[in-house]
């Protein structure tokens, strides 16, 4: 195998609840991972040269803080050849700051692709701490099973979350996520509970509050979609927000009354639906 082409999927937190601060500046969180078939592309080419060539530039991201370039610069010192050298191109669908997990997701990709492609025999348990290096999130890609998560969120347990349907909005603007860690109102003490219990507490997210009262886009949003006879829930710390519906159709039709614009800001919008394994997954079993 000389190249590789794999989908990076996006997540929804269906469940997001901080516990505590800890000493070391990090939040103590429960949250429920779940994946969807909505995803960026990313394509692995292998080189002779030695040498990790992003083929195209992220505009906001220098290459030093790209989590794709960080993530095979991870696995280049265990490469068997260190002729062995990676191209790699990244089709972009998923909105950055989004609280979909983007990057997280691209760096988990790139992960999970080099081991394949170098032949480096890591199992996921390895990969998966190799990727906490990145990001409290990249585990969770990395294993690819819906999980509740614990700790930083790399404490994790497979469970089963029905495959629903999602309307899932993006309205414009971005989500600071270090300034609602910071902020002195983020809930930082919110009862433990079970994974079974935050089954049927679908949609609560101690970061809901904040982003509506400081995102104008996110509040109205969320205002449109209660307009519709929906539910909306923010996933992450946003700024997309997603509401269940009972089918696809039901999905593009409420989709088409999607307004243009958020507070001024440009709305777009996806019909998507959850996966027990990440897509991510499947197409390797496949390749």
């Amino acid at each position: 195998m000389t190249q590789l082409s794999l989908p990076a999927p996006a997540k929804l937190n269906l469940f997001l609840h901080i516990i505590a601060k800890r000493k070391d500046g990090y939040h103590e969180l429960q949250t429920l991972f779940q994946f969807l078939d909505l995803a960026d592309e990313l394509n692995f080419k292998l080189r002779s040269d030695g040498l990790v060539v992003l083929e195209n530039q992220l505009q906001e991201v220098p290459q030093a803080d790209n989590l794709v370039w960080k993530a095979a610069e991870l696995l280049t010192p265990l490469r068997p050849d260190p002729g062995l050298g990676v191209s790699i191109r990244l089709h972009k669908k998923l909105p950055m700051g989004g609280g979909l997990g983007a990057g997280s997701s691209d760096a988990a990709t790139t992960l999970l692709a080099l081991n394949q492609l170098w032949k480096l025999g890591l199992s996921l348990d390895q990969l998966a701490e190799k990727g906490l290096q990145l990001g409290a999130d990249v585990p969770v890609f990395v294993r690819g099973q819906t999980a509740w998560a614990e700790g930083i969120g790399e404490k994790l347990q497979a469970v089963q979350v029905p495959e629903s349907h999602y309307v899932l909005i993006h309205p414009g603007c971005h989500c600071n996520t270090g300034a609602f860690f910071s902020h002195p109102r983020l809930p930082r003490s919110t009862p433990k509970t079970t994974a079974k219990a935050a089954l049927q507490q679908l949609g609560s997210n101690d970061f809901t509050t904040l982003a509506r009262e400081l995102y104008p886009p996110v509040e109205a949003c969320f205002q449109w979609l209660q307009e519709q006879d929906c539910q909306p829930w923010l996933t992450g710390t946003g700024a997309c927000v997603f509401a269940k519906v009972s089918s696809a159709e039901q999905g593009q039709a409420l989709l088409k009354q999607l307004p243009a614009t958020f507070s001024g800001h440009p709305a777009q919008g996806w019909v998507v639906k959850g996966c027990q394994t990440s897509p991510t997954h499947h197409a390797l079993a496949q390749a």
